[in-house]
């Protein structure tokens, strides 16, 4: 799934799949607590040098560059978002949500993955060319 020419764009995502998977990724928060907890985890992971991070509002933030986006969001702000990724995004381009659905968007596929605390319902869904 991922490769050095990946571009990852996490919003509210952890510094664990760069490491996993090797691609750089660039992290957008408006938080900068969370900021300031996403580079400990980075730096932790020993991938500080393959993540961005941004401090701002994730509806301000150029998507056009990205071929992965991952959400753990609210379901709101998925819906709020849904527009702006099928507007910047190109096809073929991935979003991966944690927990929340894109409004009436259907995913192509949902994955249930176990975790220590908690059972974690992941969706997926490829950007299609848009008439």
């Amino acid at each position: 799934m991922g490769s050095a020419r990946s571009s990852r764009y996490t919003f509210a995502a952890g510094a664990e799949a760069a490491r996993r998977l090797g691609a750089r990724g660039v992290c957008v928060e408006i938080d900068p607590r969370r900021i300031a907890e996403a580079r400990a985890n980075a730096r932790r992971e020993d991938v500080e040098g393959k993540i961005r991070f941004i401090e701002e509002n994730l509806l301000e933030t150029n998507l056009r560059d990205a071929t992965v986006v991952m959400v753990f969001l609210s379901l709101d702000l998925n819906r709020k978002l849904q527009p702006k990724l099928l507007k910047e995004l190109k096809p073929g381009a991935r979003v991966v949500s944690h927990r929340h659905r894109m409004g009436d968007w259907e995913p192509q596929k949902t994955v249930y993955a176990r975790g220590p605390y908690r059972d974690h319902e992941l969706f997926l869904w490829t950007v299609a060319k848009q008439d």
